[in-house]
């Protein structure tokens, strides 16, 4: 695990946006794990910058994401396939995208169906990950054990809470979640995970000097042959070195 500390978060963003296109440029045909949430955002709007300058074809460019809530269909406004297409796809020449879908009559024929799709388009090159405040990677919540391949999962009580800002009201916040599993994401060739802000602190310190334990699901990143984290100050303010 290689940590990179910047000043801020956009310093943040231009070095994710910067290690996608050295990713692509050197395999158009790349494979991209993609994430949703506050996180990804910044560096997204420096591909999609990226793309409108003439330096990004996304054309040959096929994508995963992580997750997305169960029971919510495509077009709801707080659905990670709307927030994909509003953040990022739109605003470039991709074809060929993939969510795990949220409404499926089959939910866990849904998973395995997931899981097939990326095999077939021969394992995702690189896998970008945010990390919530209590360690999950994906919706992969702390547990006693690390779920291997896409699953459903129940959300913590913590992450409600902290996707409560998206929504009406708590209540309205899903319980349930389709999300890529440990094992999916930790087969990815390589993996990219940004934390900006205080608030990631603890959850970065116990990702990098803690024990690897599936209490603390980013853990097991540690792990993973090839893996780059890349902070701000705030988040990397716990760090002891």
């Amino acid at each position: 695990m290689i940590v990179h500390v910047f000043e801020n978060a956009a310093q943040v963003a231009r070095a994710a946006a910067a290690l996608f296109t050295a990713q692509i440029l050197k395999k158009p045909d790349s494979v991209l794990g993609l994430a949703t949430g506050s996180t990804p955002i910044d560096t997204y709007q420096e591909l999609i910058r990226l793309h409108k300058d003439g330096i990004l074809d996304f054309s040959r460019v096929t994508t995963f994401n992580l997750d997305e809530y169960v029971g919510l269909p495509a077009d709801h406004e707080q659905s990670y396939d709307y927030f994909m297409r509003q953040q990022l796809f739109s605003h470039i020449n991709i074809k060929s995208t993939h969510l795990p879908s949220g409404i499926a009559p089959d939910m866990t024929q849904e998973c395995r169906d997931y899981e097939e799709l990326i095999k077939q388009a021969g394992g995702i090159d690189l896998q970008l990950l945010g990390i919530g405040n209590n360690g999950h990677i994906g919706f992969n919540e702390p547990a006693d054990a690390f779920p291997y391949n896409t699953n459903i999962t129940s959300l913590a009580d913590s992450t409600i809470k902290a996707n409560r800002r998206f929504f009406t009201s708590e209540d309205e916040v899903p319980k349930t979640a389709i999300s890529m599993g440990i094992g999916t994401i930790m087969e990815a060739r390589s993996i990219l995970l940004l934390a900006m802000g205080e608030g990631k602190a603890d959850a970065i310190l116990q990702m990098v000097e803690g024990p690897i334990t599936p209490r603390l699901p980013a853990s097991i990143l540690r792990s993973h042959p090839s893996v780059t984290v890349l902070l701000d100050k705030a988040a990397a303010s716990k760090l002891s070195c």
